[in-house]
């Protein structure tokens, strides 16, 4: 069983950074794409951000230019730095990785963006 583990969130004020981590318990090469999705109380789960193996990286258009995904493979981890953040970025942060076998999901790490 794939398991991933998200760590890194907490509380930070606009215009602040934080980077998440995605400790996945394969190697990276295993899976299609890792992404990051968000959900905000009330709201749908988004996606964020995603990454292949190869390095081909795509961004929501409402992130583009402040997050950007990266990994470290020999560690089997996924990172998202977040930088110049918004009010609208707090939400419950969740990595995903995917196969052709289906989707394997963390169970979250919680984003605050509060002055």
């Amino acid at each position: 069983q794939v398991q991933l583990v998200e760590s890194g969130g907490g509380l930070v004020q606009p215009g602040g950074s934080l980077r998440l981590s995605c400790a996945l318990s394969e190697n990276l090469s295993s899976f299609d794409t890792v992404s990051w999705y968000r959900q905000a109380p009330g709201n749908q789960r988004e996606w964020v951000a995603a990454t292949t193996y190869g390095g081909t990286r795509r961004y929501n258009d409402r992130v583009k230019g402040r997050f950007a995904i990266s990994s470290d493979k020999p560690k089997n981890t996924v990172f998202l730095q977040m930088n110049r953040m918004k009010f609208e970025d707090s939400a419950v942060y969740f990595c995903n990785a995917r196969t052709g076998d289906g989707d394997y999901w963390g169970r979250g790490t919680q984003v605050i963006v509060s002055s």
